[in-house]
């Protein structure tokens, strides 16, 4: 129990301080390779190019240019790239991600519904991705409700990082379980492990089989 409430404590003071097997097709893949200070045309056009490739209930991730964010990547047990993630959907020709934050950038802790470029904005990021899950259109749709349920609920961070709990959601946790009520669980995930403490990571999200990559995107002015 020790080494338990150890490393969540662990993951907490981390986000406290944040700013934040079908054969795959070819994926995408942009970079803006740009010094400070940033070239935000050339930026605005690489996110439009991006967002053509999105769908409704696409998860969206990326990693921040912050330290915290690089520790919170390194938690992953497989795969480091990326240390956030939502859900997408557009909403009237806009593009909204749905996400768990904590930390001084989300006060309210409640559960965020932010723009496509916010939440990608290569002043805060470095890395972003697109995944989608190969699932029926009517678990697609309920995914999309499911999120938005959540959102008006004002859902809480989970700052214990208990996946038994469902009062509170962080990141990965908040995807997790959305998938999991609109698929009736019949899309199951891998949890990751350290020692006697079980959480999802961002890693078991988007390396799950049904899930496949769409775009990724390096800012490179980092």
């Amino acid at each position: 129990m020790k080494t338990k409430s150890l490393i969540r404590r662990l993951f907490g003071c981390l986000i406290f301080f944040v700013s934040c097997r079908h054969q795959p097709p070819a994926v995408h893949s942009f970079s803006v390779a740009d010094a400070p200070p940033v070239n935000r045309a050339k930026i605005d056009s690489t996110l439009n190019a991006i967002k053509k490739l999105i769908r409704s209930g696409d998860v969206v991730t990326r990693t921040g240019n912050d330290f915290t964010s690089q520790s919170l990547a390194s938690l992953n047990r497989r795969d480091q790239t990326f240390s956030h993630c939502g859900i997408a959907n557009f909403e009237h020709d806009s593009l909204f991600i749905y996400h768990a934050l904590g930390g001084e950038w989300n006060p309210d802790q409640a559960l965020m519904r932010e723009s496509f470029e916010g939440f990608t904005d290569p002043v805060d990021n470095r890395t972003a991705g697109i995944f989608r899950f190969n699932i029926k259109d009517q678990y697609r749709e309920k995914l999309i409700s499911t999120v938005q349920e959540l959102y008006r609920e004002k859902i809480k961070f989970d700052l214990a990082f208990d996946l038994k709990t469902d009062d509170k959601l962080y990141c990965a946790e908040f995807v997790y379980k959305s998938f999991l009520h609109a698929t009736d669980s019949t899309v199951r995930f891998n949890h990751s492990f350290i020692r006697d403490f079980e959480f999802i990571g961002v890693d078991d999200i988007i390396l799950h089989p049904l899930c496949r990559k769409i775009a990724v995107f390096n800012y490179g002015i980092y």
